[in-house]
């Protein structure tokens, strides 16, 4: 038995089948089927003319099976593959296509990259499979509220030290801001918001997580308390001073828009610092001010409204004194105070008993009351006390006759009489011998 061929056809050449049919059975006029099949008449006679020829097989379009002439060389895809096993190797194909025409001059498009790579076996399909979560609208402009967050990676892939990214990113622009720090603390989040500002001005408000860096878990002390307020940390009294808001998230999920920009971070800076060569926090702070710019570009969005919230730092307002660690301190009878086990001599005249110890992201430290720094000097070892001569001590010995000593008065005289009269006993002894 003689096999049949089998013809595999799509919904429209189908369709178009039919239609050509009612046309070779006189049920339609060509123009009719023309008009339904939005073709032009000369295209249905040719359509006829091959169904006449060929049979039913005729409606399949001839390229079909048949390689695209637009596809690149084989000799092309070989250096690519041969490019990505030996540079790129764990690049996304969309970055790894970026990298081949910034750097190598090739130009390819991802998704032909995606399928060359899943054919050779150095990429998958990645399903991701997401919990369900209402939906938050961006804020309308820029500088409404700005997420902040640190993330702990392994930035430089083992070739320096370990450190810390911490990273901002507008809610309503997504235009990001990040900096390489050895550890998330109070100092590297002063500075690294001290820079923000500088460069975008103060943000109406930081949305954080609760840190301890960003939120005190301190009680109140009794000043608090009389005041109603709760004890501030040192971020939360900075970001006060300077009248911005701070929303602490409950989960990493609300604040996922700077969770998402880590992501993308340590997938595309990590290859891009990988590429330089870059093992340290310098050089990668560095990197970022040229990677930056490029990025934001290229992610960030335009805001629903027009207009900037970013408050531009007043004139006359020392920011390195607000963005530091400040402790007040008792002031002691001789000028002195003690921070952080160590005595201090203020040298100026004063009459505050209580002064501000400021510590700046720079390194120094100042001591300052009412706004006006204090002259001070370290002591290295307090001096020693003088101590008086001791008194010579006059011990008192309570007569026998004292309470105290009564009943050992009472024996000490039995024993006494006992000894008389036995010595007694003995001369009358000696009297009768004689």
């Amino acid at each position: 038995m003689a096999e049949k061929d089998i013809i595999t056809m799509t919904q429209k050449e189908l369709k178009r089948l039919h239609i050509i049919k009612q046309v070779l059975e006189k049920k339609l006029k060509q123009i009719e089927a023309a008009k339904i099949l939005d073709l032009s008449s000369r295209q249905i006679r040719r359509i006829v003319k091959r169904i006449r020829e060929e049979g039913e097989k005729g409606i399949i379009h001839r390229l079909r099976g048949q390689p695209s002439h637009r596809r690149l060389p084989r000799q092309i895809r070989n250096k690519v593959i041969a490019l990505y096993r030996k540079k790129y190797q764990g690049f996304g194909p969309t970055l790894a296509s970026e990298k081949l025409l910034e750097i190598d001059k090739i130009k390819i498009s991802d998704e032909t990259l995606r399928l060359w790579l899943i054919k050779k076996g150095e990429w998958q399909k990645q399903r991701r499979h997401k919990k369900h979560r209402s939906w938050r609208q961006r804020k309308h402009y820029f500088g409404e509220m700005v997420q902040m967050d640190g993330s702990h990676h392994n930035w430089f892939e083992g070739r320096g030290e370990k450190c810390v990214l911490i990273g901002y990113i507008d809610d309503a622009t997504s235009i990001r801001f990040a900096r390489f720090y050895a550890y998330e603390g109070t100092m590297p989040a002063f500075d690294s918001l001290k820079r923000y500002i500088k460069r975008h001005g103060i943000p109406k408000s930081l949305y954080l997580d609760k840190h301890t860096t960003y939120k005190s878990t301190a009680k109140p002390t009794i000043e608090d308390e009389l005041n109603n307020r709760k004890h501030l940390s040192q971020f939360e009294r900075a970001a006060q001073e300077l009248g911005i808001e701070i929303i602490h998230a409950n989960s990493p999920q609300a604040k996922g828009r700077v969770e998402r920009s880590f992501k993308t971070y340590q997938d595309r800076l990590i290859k891009e610092m990988r590429l330089r060569g870059i093992s340290t926090i310098e050089k990668a702070n560095k990197f970022l001010k040229e990677f930056l710019p490029k990025h934001n570009k290229r992610f960030s969005i335009k805001p629903i409204e027009e207009g900037n919230l970013h408050r531009p730092l007043p004139e006359g307002i020392d920011l390195d004194a607000i963005l530091c660690i400040k402790t007040e301190h008792p002031v002691r009878g001789d000028f002195t105070i003690v921070h952080n086990k160590k005595l201090y001599q203020i040298l100026d005249k004063t009459i505050a008993r209580k002064v501000t110890v400021q510590e700046r992201v720079n390194g120094k430290m100042y001591i300052v009351y009412k706004g006006r720094r204090l002259r001070y000097k370290a002591i290295a070892a307090r001096p020693p006390k003088e101590k008086p001569e001791p008194k010579p001590r006059k011990i008192y010995r309570p007569p026998m006759e004292h309470p105290w000593k009564r009943s050992l008065y009472g024996r000490r005289l039995a024993k006494e009489k006992a000894l008389l009269q036995s010595k007694k006993d003995r001369e009358e002894l000696a009297l009768v011998e004689v």
